[in-house]
């Protein structure tokens, strides 16, 4: 393995002996933040620790890589951007409508008939929740829309 990954050399039988410093990466609930013990943590860059702890704690890789990210690209490419209504509402037509797909908590309903009735297309606004029954008037309202 070392003459493959000589970043890596003596890391094997580091591990042997010293595994009880490798203990408080494995029991840790931020593993991810934890330094590489012995000069491990000054040997292997970024990328190198992260697979080091996947082979310890592959449950934490996911909080790595985002921390990766930050780190080489910036915060920026780890938030969701914010929605923008006006743009989406840019690219649809009436062969693409809007359809939100929301998730608990979430409600734009408030912010899109704001935007229409700045717009003044009040007139043509039209909502439907998709629950039971409602199959066919929404298949009504998507056809009468085009």
């Amino acid at each position: 393995m070392d003459r493959d990954l000589p970043a890596f050399e003596g890391i094997e039988e580091y591990f042997i002996n010293f595994n009880v410093k490798f203990k408080k990466i494995f029991d840790s609930a931020d593993a991810h933040e934890e330094p590489m013990p012995g000069d491990w943590n000054t040997k292997l860059n970024s990328f190198q620790k992260m697979i080091v702890l996947k082979s310890i704690r592959p449950d934490k890789i996911s909080a790595a890589i985002e921390n990766y990210v930050v780190e080489k690209l910036g915060q920026r490419f780890i938030e969701p951007p914010t929605f923008n209504l006006p743009a989406c509402f840019a690219d649809s037509d009436n062969c693409s409508p809007l359809v939100f797909v929301l998730s608990p908590g979430s409600d734009p309903i408030a912010s899109f008939k704001s935007y229409v009735e700045d717009q003044g297309m009040s007139s043509r606004f039209k909502t439907i929740s998709l629950g039971s029954g409602q199959d066919k008037p929404a298949e009504e309202m998507i056809a009468n829309g085009k």
